[in-house]
């Protein structure tokens, strides 16, 4: 309010000034004679001060005319003018509202669009590393693989686009299913920049799968590094690139360098089942059959699983029936409620003929979580303490069609693989392979069953079979548990 009083007031005043000069003017006697051509003018107080203000305004406007003048000279000339930069705003203006144009048009999944508008962007505006990106996007939203790799192989050209250019052909090159090119530019981002997350998690899941342990372990230590895998992960996962460099070296013929890889894979992660194995193994071959009963032993209290039974066996493969129950006391008294340690103890009853403590070790299993495992061994029990064949056939029947039980199924795409591997054979995710129950209506063997894997000192082995056979095969298994050796 007062700011609008203040203006009034200052107009006022300069009215009053104005027509305080004029009226002084008119007052003044005198003037002044112009002579031109042989014209006179007589030119009063007033005349004469508006005719110099004229003047002044026509000299000024002559000025600028030629200064105009010059910049459309200079403009015709290429050199830079107050033209040029109207121009040029014009045209910075034009090309900043293509490219946020485009930008939401690839927000939106408009691909075409988006390419129409960053061509346009990129006539108008000389930022050709934006446009040169958003038009890969968009060719990539069109399926236009063509154009989208000439874009990303033009960002290769500037050292400040050389990274997103590699990754982007990177990711075409995955999609196009070229492993072995994906996994060269791959390395190339990495070197670029080591501490990217999503270019870390690409190179390591590539070498995974063309069997480049060592360099995957070298990615793992930059995650760490990076701070982008926690530290149990780490260790974890390390263990499994261990091992699967041991399985490689061990498959080459190298045993002694396996065996070292194998204790260092289980020294990284004791609770990881396969490490656990091979390393007993190893120490088994070297003639340290503590160390790999204290490993087994170990792993068994964490995370109870048949090939650890089948590699404690293997500790002592000629010993009696009655010798390995008691050897196997230092797996079974730990998690003794857990389902693998019951069955565990039905088999070594089975095989010293102790078939109703057998029967006891199972306890509720058969009726209240029944597996074709399970079920099989109470038809052994059944066999051994001499039921009829029918009652024998019943169980059989049952296990043939029951769920199998845990297995090592992808946590990424459910898959269920009959061995452990570092890399699902279904979708090649790393390190998702857990030992689990598989989803409801698997069946475990629907042309047979599986027969008492751990008295024999062995890995588990399917054996397909008709149930007559099955039926015949018992009683030399349940009968003479001496020989299963």
């Amino acid at each position: 309010m007062f700011t609008t009083f203040l203006k009034i007031a200052v107009f006022i005043a300069l009215v009053v000034a104005v027509t305080w000069g004029g009226m002084m003017l008119l007052s003044l006697e005198g003037g002044a004679i112009v002579s031109i051509g042989g014209y006179e003018v007589t030119l009063g107080a007033l005349q004469l001060v508006v005719a110099i203000v004229a003047l002044l305004v026509v000299f000024w406007l002559a000025v600028q005319l030629v200064k105009l003048l010059a910049a459309v000279f200079r403009f015709l000339n290429g050199d830079e003018t107050a033209i040029s930069r109207h121009f040029d705003r014009n045209r910075t203006r034009k090309g900043q509202e293509a490219l946020s144009d485009a930008m939401f048009a690839i927000a939106a999944g408009e691909g075409q669009l988006a390419m129409q508008k960053a061509k346009r962007a990129d006539k108008y505006l000389d930022r050709p590393q934006l446009t040169t990106l958003l038009k890969a996007q968009a060719a990539e939203l069109t399926n236009d693989t063509r154009t989208a790799e000439e874009s990303y192989r033009a960002l290769l050209e500037r050292e400040d686009t050389r990274f997103v250019g590699v990754r982007g052909l990177m990711q075409q090159k995955l999609d196009a299913g070229e492993t072995d090119t994906a996994l060269a530019l791959a390395r190339k981002a990495f070197a670029l920049k080591p501490q990217h997350q999503g270019v870390q998690d690409t190179l390591l899941k590539l070498q995974a799968e063309k069997a480049d342990w060592t360099g995957a372990r070298e990615t793992l230590s930059a995650k760490l590094k990076s701070g982008n895998l926690p530290r149990e992960v780490h260790k974890r996962r390390d263990a499994v690139l261990a091992l699967s460099e041991a399985r490689d070296i061990m498959d080459d013929g190298k045993d002694m360098k396996a065996r070292e890889a194998a204790i260092e894979a289980n020294k990284l992660s004791p609770d990881l089942v396969p490490a656990a194995v091979m390393a007993a193994r190893a120490h088994i071959a070297k003639g340290e059959q503590r160390k790999a009963a204290r490993i087994l032993t170990k792993t068994w209290g964490v995370t109870p699983h048949p090939d650890i039974a089948a590699a404690f066996a293997e500790i002592e493969p000629k010993e009696t029936p009655e010798a390995r129950l008691k050897r196997f006391r230092a797996l079974t008294k730990q998690n003794p409620d857990h389902a693998e340690t019951k069955m565990l103890l039905a088999e070594l009853h089975i095989a010293t003929e102790d078939f109703p403590q057998a029967k006891r070790d199972l306890g509720h299993l058969v009726t209240d979580d029944p597996t074709a495992r399970n079920l099989t061994l109470m038809a052994a029990i059944e066999r051994g303490e001499g039921s009829d064949d029918a009652i024998v056939r019943g169980w059989l029947t049952r296990a043939l069609t029951a769920p199998r039980g845990p297995q090592w199924i992808c946590n990424n795409c459910q898959h269920i693989h009959a061995h452990w591997g570092p890399v699902c054979e279904n979708c090649a995710a790393f390190d998702t392979l857990e030992w689990k129950r598989p989803p409801q209506g698997e069946v475990a063997m629907p042309t047979g069953t599986e027969m008492l894997p751990l008295i024999v000192g062995q890995k588990p082995t399917v054996v397909t079979r008709s149930d007559a056979e099955v039926v015949e095969a018992l009683p030399a298994q349940a009968d003479r548990p001496q020989d299963a050796k």
